[in-house]
């Protein structure tokens, strides 16, 4: 078994004993030590966002005073859902490795496969020239370097 692997595994155990929320652990490696760890905290925090992916690039971002984790690797119980796969993207995280896939969350009664197979747009623009100007003034700052 991968040593990362194993401490994710640990991760998801220490929250599911500790009513945090779901199986789900995480870590995040940079240059073969460990630099970011989560686990699900959703009831815990009564926060649908606090998953144990999002909870680990926190803590590693807090960890490497960054916001920039490219030379970073993810290891996680489970398959990234669309939001958790956002923020890995986000943080430029270079790979990931996932325990269990898609079909295995949605057999222990979590909704990961609605996110990926049913398509309802709950969204509608609005006042976009307002917003516009907005995006217009942060571009207008020369040294973005602060933000």
């Amino acid at each position: 078994m991968n040593k990362y692997m194993k401490i994710a595994i640990e991760e998801a155990r220490s929250g599911i004993s500790s009513g945090h929320g779901g199986p789900f652990g995480c870590v995040i490696v940079k240059d073969n030590v460990i630099v970011g760890r989560g686990h699900n905290e959703v009831i815990k925090m009564k926060d649908p966002t606090c998953h144990g992916e999002i909870m680990a690039i926190r803590n590693a971002c807090r960890t490497l005073d960054t916001f920039d984790l490219s030379d970073c690797e993810l290891y996680t119980t489970a398959q990234p859902c669309p939001m958790c796969a956002g923020a890995i993207l986000w943080a430029n995280i270079k790979k990931v490795y996932y325990g269990c896939n898609i079909s295995d969350t949605d057999a222990i009664g979590f909704r990961d496969k609605k996110f990926y197979s049913e398509k309802d747009d709950i969204s509608q623009e609005l006042d976009r020239s307002e917003c516009l100007e907005v995006f217009r003034e942060y571009q207008e700052i020369k040294d973005k370097t602060n933000y």
